[in-house]
């Protein structure tokens, strides 16, 4: 799998976690869109948040995921941040609600997003080149 050298931070209820971007054209999207700081929504071992105004080009719309990644959804304006299992999960690996745009990967340990369950907010900015 490839990355770009993009990375962002997210924060959600206090909780931090850097995730590097790969280089497709809906990562670049996301980017433009930074800095957001929005109201966080929950599905299961999943964040998301709106993003309105990001195109998504489907490049690889999927439902395979694993936990760490990172994904825009299309058709609801989301950013998603995947830690575990979601409702629709048969295994360990989180199964999306619809099919969505893998954008990028969480650098930390993706388990730590269990603290910020119950948080009310989303920040996603972009990090320094170099960070």
């Amino acid at each position: 799998m490839e990355f770009s050298s993009q990375k962002i931070k997210i924060t959600i209820g206090g909780i931090q976690v850097v995730a590097q971007l790969k280089p497709n054209r809906t990562a670049q999207a996301v980017l433009g869109a930074l800095p957001v700081h929005a109201p966080v929504n929950q599905w299961g071992e999943e964040f998301y948040c709106k993003m309105p105004g990001v195109k998504d080009y489907r490049e690889i719309a999927t439902t395979q995921l694993k936990v760490g990644d990172v994904a825009f959804w299309g058709m609801g304006e989301m950013l998603a941040v995947f830690f575990g299992r979601t409702p629709m999960s048969l295994g360990d690996d989180p199964v999306p609600a619809d099919r969505v745009n893998v954008i990028g990967k969480i650098l930390d340990d993706p388990n730590i997003l269990k603290q910020a369950i119950g948080a009310s907010m989303m920040k996603v900015e972009l990090l320094p080149e170099g960070m």
